[in-house]
């Protein structure tokens, strides 16, 4: 029986350059989730994925159903939606719509982003769902499909209510949606005001307090109650890297301003992407049993880039983990390793290695110097080897 053993290569890596200091960070918000979307690497957590009232920051899962509704072509940015007596009357935020009015979609989405309006977030309910319960039930089933375990919905605004929860975790799930599969229509988050039809001048202005620092910030959508406290979801690019951030439960709009500034400012400086390979890199070299050759490279697939925290910048350690030897045939290309990478403060980096070349099943020489291997190491009576470099 061939005998399959557990093997670790270690490798230092060593980079040029400054060493920045990558303190934890420390926030007053009550949940906290802080992610690099450039890299998929999650740089802090605090509470994220406890179901809170997410206010208005809900408010994204109404986008979210009408940007699917436009992909799929059930509506277009000019169809337009009647507006209900009922959605006329909610109270909050509002885009002063009334039941003469036929916003279009495109104006709705605005009325959303730009004006947090609770009537617009009926109307866009009543339009493709009927009812705003027939509405809420769609984002259940619709949430629980993505992955967003802690998130229960019982209407399309985010009104106070105790079936309408969402972890910051969700939410940044969510978010990372709208800008990953939606880049066509994200740009509305961006807009900082939107004047509809000039009813409410003074209600025309974004209420992301991050669009005008220049700092990046694009979106996305800010949220108050008394329950939920303030918060904001919001993102921001600089050079290649992009952020997405959740903040909940804030004493102040002038916190969460602050706080948002702090932790875009914190992700952008404490953390930088480093190339650690290139495409085609040979890591290690791993035995190959009953083959035509004897040894396969393990190589990264591609260029091989990750996010370190800014005090492991000049120097980094890492290790190639498999399983070997490998039977053949081996084809190149299939995944045969692991490089794993710890960072401090953030999970550890795990990049396939594969092969480097294609491995043909061997003639009768191979095979019979595998049995003899196999044999030789029963009769030894050995129970592993030990490799390292």
């Amino acid at each position: 029986m061939l005998r399959l053993l557990a093997l670790r290569f270690a490798f230092l890596f060593t980079f040029l350059g400054l060493a920045l200091p990558a303190n934890a960070f420390e926030s007053a918000a009550r949940a906290v989730w802080v992610y690099d979307l450039t890299t998929q690497t999650v740089l802090m957590e605090k509470d994220a994925q406890t179901p809170l009232p997410p206010a208005s920051m809900s408010k994204l899962m109404t986008i979210n159903m009408l940007f699917e509704a436009l992909r799929d072509g059930r509506v277009t940015l000019d169809t337009r939606f009647s507006v209900s007596t009922r959605a006329k009357n909610m109270g909050g935020s509002t885009m002063f719509l009334n039941e003469t009015d036929r916003p279009t979609v495109e104006e709705l989405i605005q009325g959303i982003v730009v004006l947090s309006g609770n009537d617009a977030c009926v109307t866009v309910a009543e339009g493709l769902a009927g009812t705003e319960d027939n509405f809420a039930r769609l984002m259940n089933e619709r949430a629980k499909a993505l992955g967003m375990e802690n998130s229960t919905f019982a209407n399309a605004s985010g009104w106070p209510n105790p079936g309408q929860r969402m972890s910051v975790e969700d939410l940044g799930i969510l978010a990372v949606r709208l800008i990953s599969e939606f880049p066509e229509y994200y740009g509305y988050f961006g807009e900082q005001e939107f004047p509809y039809d000039n009813r409410a001048p003074q209600n025309r202005h974004n209420r992301n307090p991050l669009l005008k620092l220049g700092i990046g910030a694009d979106g996305l959508k800010t949220g108050h109650t008394e329950e939920a406290g303030y918060g904001m979801v919001g993102s921001a690019t600089q050079g290649t890297r992009r952020v997405v951030f959740v903040i909940s439960g804030l004493a102040t709009d002038a916190d969460r301003a602050q706080e948002g500034e702090r932790i875009v400012n914190w992700a952008f400086r404490q953390f930088a992407e480093k190339t650690v390979a290139e495409k085609g890199h040979e890591f290690a070299r791993a035995k190959v049993w009953m083959g035509d050759q004897t040894e396969v490279g393990l190589v990264a697939p591609e260029e091989v880039s990750i996010l370190l925290p800014g005090a492991q910048l000049e120097e980094l350690k890492g290790e190639v983990v498999y399983t070997g030897p490998f039977e053949a045939p081996i084809t190149q290309g299939d995944t045969l390793a692991e490089l794993v990478i710890p960072r401090e403060d953030l999970p550890e980096a795990r990049i396939p290695l594969v092969a480097d070349r294609s491995i043909a099943r061997g003639g009768i020489a191979p095979r019979l110097r595998t049995a003899f291997l196999v044999l030789k190491d029963k009769l030894e009576g050995q129970t592993g080897l030990a490799v390292s470099e």
